[in-house]
């Protein structure tokens, strides 16, 4: 057993954070050097990916996390964060509350967005055609995944949702200044093309679609992408739990007292003594 306390200093190691009494290091800048210096884009991308990116790379990245703060309380988890207020929880536990329920279904979309680009990319550059390499990615994903192409698609801004062509621009003019190649934006409406003819109707790019496309392009993981959004969306989160808290109000469910669920289950049964 070793005695010179190594054992215990190596139980956790990190390449992030040296810290001492008196000194702070983040990925081997003393935080005081960063403090004033650093906008919190880049920070994120210092702390995530260990280097500091280009003024050019962070505003796109920043741009991808503005799109995606907020979406309404009748998106689950913001309601999840206001009904926790009214219930009593703080600011702390209604964001908790609220992050917990972004997963694979309601906040996932942009991890499998980014997944779906890279099955793209790897056939692109294996030499396939590009119109080839979308068409059957979408058929294996839709065979043995599911129909939803993640990224494209929203029940709720038809035709078009507002964000992503702006976000796209913004790909667009990055791409152009080659501060990314733009592969991912070519890759993204294409689908969007294809889409389009398989069904006959419109399923456009939404928010997690394009922010897939800045996350990509940047170099940025799936599973990162879906903890950015985690990030974006926790200003929204404290935004609406502050609200909540400032409104009042106690126990508030999803939908008002007066209207009820619907009950589906067996008339009263009697039961014999």
């Amino acid at each position: 057993m070793k005695q010179d306390g190594s054992d215990v200093s190596d139980w956790w190691t990190t390449e992030i954070i040296d810290m001492a009494p008196g000194q702070i290091r983040i990925r081997g800048h003393d935080i005081q050097d960063l403090i004033g210096e650093l906008s919190f884009p880049k920070m994120i991308w210092l702390m995530t990916r260990g280097e500091i990116p280009t003024d050019e790379q962070a505003v796109l990245l920043e741009s991808a996390l503005v799109a995606a703060v907020d979406h309404g309380p009748q998106a689950p988890s913001i309601a999840a964060a206001r009904m926790a207020v009214t219930c009593g929880l703080g600011l702390n536990g209604a964001m908790a509350s609220a992050v917990n329920m972004l997963d694979d279904v309601h906040g996932g979309a942009g991890e499998q967005a980014v997944e779906f680009y890279g099955l793209v990319d790897a056939r692109v550059q294996n030499g396939q055609e590009l119109d080839s390499a979308v068409r059957q990615t979408i058929d294996v994903w839709q065979t043995e995944r599911t129909k939803f192409i993640p990224g494209f698609g929203h029940r709720f801004h038809k035709p078009v949702d507002p964000r992503a062509p702006r976000l796209l621009e913004l790909v667009d003019s990055s791409a152009k200044a080659g501060v990314i190649g733009g592969q991912y934006a070519d890759y993204g409406r294409l689908i969007e093309k294809s889409l389009l003819a398989r069904s006959g109707k419109p399923v456009p790019m939404n928010i997690d679609g394009a922010t897939a496309v800045i996350y990509a392009e940047l170099g940025f993981s799936g599973p990162l992408a879906r903890g950015l959004f985690c990030l974006s969306r926790s200003v929204g989160f404290v935004a609406h739990s502050w609200e909540q808290m400032n409104q009042g109000g106690r126990n508030k469910g999803p939908t008002p007292p007066s209207y009820r669920w619907a009950y589906r289950g067996p008339n009263p049964i009697s039961v014999d003594k």
